[in-house]
């Protein structure tokens, strides 16, 4: 196995049964980790859930728990550009020697788990088992991990999460979750365990109701958004917003994040909230959690994709959106923090995604639309089929139909500096799933010389 190439390894892995396919069972992931020595286990673990926010919040913990100086290890999915940002030592992807050793080091258990098992293991449990052990190797003193898909059944769910973080709940995922958001909460609560602490986004009622009789069912302390820990107050700024939080510890002023939208400032709250449950805040301890950690630490977050402005003249941004809640609340960031005249979007949705719902949540600050496919042929929509949606939504005038992601990058630039009112005044907003934003970073973003 020591011969092999990172490009060897990427159609290994690519060749397994592909994350969106589900088969409910533990039983492969767990039978890995159990020959890999249950490296799970070996350091506490931040563990997080919800339909929308959950990359970002992952992102934020973990910037806080470096800044308080500990070694961390985050797995987060799906990738925008390289799988291996999915597994990060202290904030950076592990290098392609690391990604090739961690899978030469753990191929012969693949084999005998393929063996043993009705089905053999997926693309998403191996990348669980690596991630694992990457994180044990290191070693990391806490690993920040992210579900793939819903949370019971989900292979990150064979740790045991010391914080399980819980962000918004909404429809995703819908034939294999489930068709409303209380249903899909029952799936994404078994992530709570006993003796842990559970943070919840602002969630509704019902959902709520779910949430707190799965954390009294296993014993788990519960810290709510809006009741134990919540937003204060929020003013925009230049490249961002400043926020103040009440934590579980106290209220933290003058908090600058550099990312733009409401959702955002919620999301930081909910990351305050889960390193203070990790490392220990409380009205009568100040903890390790202060205003000038959490006011360094947060100066230094980053989200690509995610409202990510990636060039100027005109501007484009670039979002990860691809269900109706998270395009609703890209659409309100976007009319906040610009005030693009006109916005053209550029979208490229997955088929199997609410694609009219999205549609409706940027129809009233998208002048055109643009409508393309990224490179995922066997789950992305065909610009056409996108376009007679779109037609139904926006009126035929204002969708414009290019099949190939470069063209319809170019044509929105076009549209958004021949229609401006002012000069400069136009934006462009790509967006509808994390495949289309990847691949327009991969287009539009400037790497640093020497960077793949």
């Amino acid at each position: 196995m020591s011969d092999l190439s990172y490009a060897d390894v990427s159609a290994l892995l690519q060749a397994r049964w592909p994350e969106h396919k589900i088969e409910p069972s533990l039983d492969r992931v767990r039978r890995l980790v159990e020959l890999l020595g249950d490296p799970q286990k070996a350091y506490p673990v931040v563990h997080l859930t919800g339909t929308n926010g959950k990359t970002s919040t992952a992102r934020m913990i973990d910037t806080l728990l470096r800044e308080a100086g500990l070694r961390t290890g985050r797995f987060t999915s799906p990738h925008l550009e390289s799988v291996r940002e999915r597994i990060t030592l202290d904030g950076e992807p592990i290098s392609e020697e690391r990604f090739v050793e961690a899978y030469a080091e753990i191929a012969p258990y693949l084999d005998v788990v393929d063996a043993e098992q009705e089905h053999p293991l997926t693309f998403f449990e191996v990348m669980t088992g690596m991630a694992y052990a990457v994180f044990a190797d290191a070693p990391v003193d806490v690993a920040v991990v992210e579900v793939g898909l819903g949370g019971s059944w989900d292979s990150t769910n064979v740790a045991d999460g010391t914080v399980s973080v819980i962000t918004p709940i909404a429809v995703d995922h819908a034939h294999i979750l489930g068709a409303d958001p209380v249903t899909i909460a029952g799936e994404k609560a078994g992530i709570i365990k006993a003796g842990g602490t559970t943070v919840m986004s602002q969630q509704s009622l019902e959902v709520f109701e779910v949430l707190l009789r799965r954390a009294a069912e296993v014993g788990s302390q519960v810290a709510r958004e809006g009741i134990e820990f919540g937003v204060v107050n929020r003013t925009l700024a230049v490249g961002g917003q400043v926020i103040s939080v009440k934590g579980l510890g106290g209220e933290y002023d003058e908090l600058f994040i550099p990312l733009h939208g409401e959702f955002q400032a919620h999301n930081a709250a909910t990351a305050v909230a889960a390193v203070e449950a990790l490392l220990g805040a409380s009205p009568e301890t100040e903890g390790r959690v202060t205003t000038e950690l959490l006011q360094a630490g947060f100066a230094e977050v980053t989200s690509p994709g995610r409202l990510e402005v990636v060039r100027q003249s005109p501007t484009i941004v670039v979002d990860a959106a691809h269900n109706p809640h998270g395009a609703e609340a890209t659409a309100a960031a976007v009319s906040e923090a610009f005030q693009f005249q006109p916005l053209i979007g550029v979208l490229g949705c997955m088929k199997d995604k609410d694609v009219y719902g999205v549609l409706e949540a940027y129809e009233p600050i998208m002048e055109t639309i643009v409508c393309t496919r990224n490179s995922f042929v066997e789950r992305s929509m065909p610009a056409e089929e996108l376009g007679e949606l779109a037609a139904e939504v926006f009126g035929e005038d204002r969708v414009v139909v290019r099949p190939h992601l470069i063209d319809a990058i170019d044509d929105a630039i076009r549209l958004a500096e021949e229609n401006s009112v002012a000069f400069g005044s136009g934006g462009v907003l790509i967006t509808g799933s994390v495949i289309t934003a990847g691949e327009a970073r991969a287009l539009l973003v400037r790497k640093p010389k020497g960077e793949e």
